[in-house]
């Protein structure tokens, strides 16, 4: 197995040009096929409250929850590096709150950063207190899912030349605030360009354009598995929602017809039952 990637390695990443694949996880079986692929960081993403619960969005995703799969996530890696997204209830309430958080993401989930969303005055503080004390933070601009509310539904940002601007000064203040890297998600291809060359840490994006450091798609998106709702910007690679459909299908179909399991496996004697020796007297 290759040496196991750290913040450094995204660093030095950046630097050679060398691509950053990410990719989201909710349990050990995809996170095995992530590293299996190659994946540099997995990320379990609040997305779970979409792809995993069926919500309509992140907001009700707990931070027990998040702990749960980012700890099973992490029995599946070895050489990718696992973030954890910190969950709509543990960053806004207090700088206690979110650091308790970002401690359990690591202590418990086995977690090796933590992702938190904007660049408000509290968060900025908490990515300086959080990396100031040994604990990576990636950052997260432009849509930020867990204000979807105050931004009125997912929608591109950044798009007028001020809030171009607003996007750019937040990503730069999360870099000097200590974050090893920042998510650029549904800005314009140029903006992010943009940022990425002003920024000397890494940028993922997601429905950003090809000229960031990085990507990252939901699994189950790129995959094909989820056809309730799926992003403009993804390419599916595959369409397993269709394959799975017809699996099922076939296995309803054998067990309905009694063709499942075949007659040779069913035929088989039971062994005689074992009748206790009476005990001597």
């Amino acid at each position: 197995m290759k040496d196991a990637l750290t913040i450094r390695s995204f660093a030095e990443m950046k630097k050679t040009g060398r691509k950053i694949v990410t990719v989201t996880a909710y349990d050990a079986t995809f996170a095995q096929l992530c590293e299996a692929a190659g994946v540099d960081i997995v990320l379990v993403g609040d997305s779970l409250g979409m792809v995993i619960q069926g919500h309509p969005n992140t907001l009700p995703v707990t931070l027990d929850q998040m702990v749960y799969h980012t700890r099973i996530v992490s029995r599946g890696l070895g050489r990718a590096f696992l973030v954890m997204d910190l969950p709509f209830h543990s960053v806004p309430v207090s700088m206690e709150s979110a650091t308790a958080a970002a401690i359990r993401a690591l202590a418990e989930g086995n977690a090796q950063a933590v992702k938190v969303e904007g660049a408000t005055s509290h968060v900025l503080q908490l990515v300086s207190h959080l990396s100031s004390h040994g604990i990576p933070v990636m950052g997260h601009v432009g849509l930020i899912p867990q204000s979807i509310h105050q931004m009125g539904g997912f929608r591109i940002q950044g798009k007028t030349r001020e809030a171009g601007a607003r996007v750019l000064e937040d990503a730069r203040r999360l870099e000097e605030a200590g974050a090893f890297s920042v998510v650029l998600e549904a800005i314009p291809h140029a903006l992010a360009a943009e940022i990425t060359g002003a920024l000397s840490i890494p940028t993922i994006g997601i429905g950003a354009g090809p000229h960031c450091d990085g990507q990252v798609l939901v699994s189950y998106d790129l995959l094909g598995l989820n056809e309730t709702y799926c992003p403009r910007f993804v390419k599916k690679y595959a369409q397993l929602a269709e394959i799975a459909k017809q699996a099922l299908g076939d296995y309803a179909s054998e067990v309905r017809e009694g063709t499942f399991p075949p007659a040779d496996e069913r035929g088989g004697k039971l062994p005689p039952a074992q009748t206790p020796k009476p005990e001597k007297p």
